[in-house]
């Protein structure tokens, strides 16, 4: 669950902050993304309405300070650093807010359905357990009270104590190669300068 990513942390310390805010710029010259830039900067397009639903989750998530558009400073440090160089804990704490989709303080089964649905669609690679499997696997390992309901410190606990769900919630989660891309980009530009 720490730092699988094919870009490693020194990389993205090597490449200057400037050069991420000229990205960040360039892509959106406001200087606020709102969601639908939020998409197109991501390359998400053509989105079915669960797909765009979890899309609208996860913007909301980065939007620390709940205006409705991500300034550089959220997309840099907020964003990047968890996704790159977030502990485990703190990956954890926020795949949970990212889960709880109607904000309630605890993940039910049909909004932990609802994002693995939309994470398969994005991602549209096969998985090795559907969308129904793993959330049943989710809900059977870590719902130790049997309430139907995860709160934050039975998913942040139970996703520790079992490797297999670590590793399955990393896997389904990974947004390096979206940064990645950006960090070519990036490197493209850089040697036509």
């Amino acid at each position: 669950m720490g730092n699988s990513s094919s870009m490693s942390v020194k990389e993205l310390s090597a490449c200057h902050s400037h050069q991420w805010y000229r990205k960040f710029m360039t892509e959106c010259p406001s200087g606020q993304l709102t969601f639908y830039e939020f998409k197109k900067f991501f390359g998400l397009k053509n989105l079915s309405e669960t797909s765009n639903e979890y899309v609208k989750t996860m913007f909301k998530t980065f939007d620390i300070n709940d205006d409705g558009c991500i300034d550089f400073m959220e997309y840099y440090v907020a964003a990047l650093s968890l996704v790159l160089k977030g502990g485990v804990q703190q990956k954890l704490r926020w795949y949970f807010k990212l889960f709880d989709v109607d904000g309630s303080g605890c993940i039910d089964r049909e909004e932990l359905l609802l994002i693995f649905k939309a994470i398969e669609a994005i991602n549209g690679v096969e998985q090795e357990f559907s969308a129904e499997e793993l959330t049943d696997m989710v809900f059977n390992k870590i719902d130790v009270n049997g309430d139907g309901e995860l709160s934050l410190d039975e998913f942040i606990e139970g996703i520790q104590a079992d490797e297999v769900l670590s590793v399955m919630l990393t896997q389904s989660l990974d947004l390096t190669h979206i940064v990645s891309n950006i960090y070519t980009d990036m490197g493209s530009e850089q040697q036509l300068n």
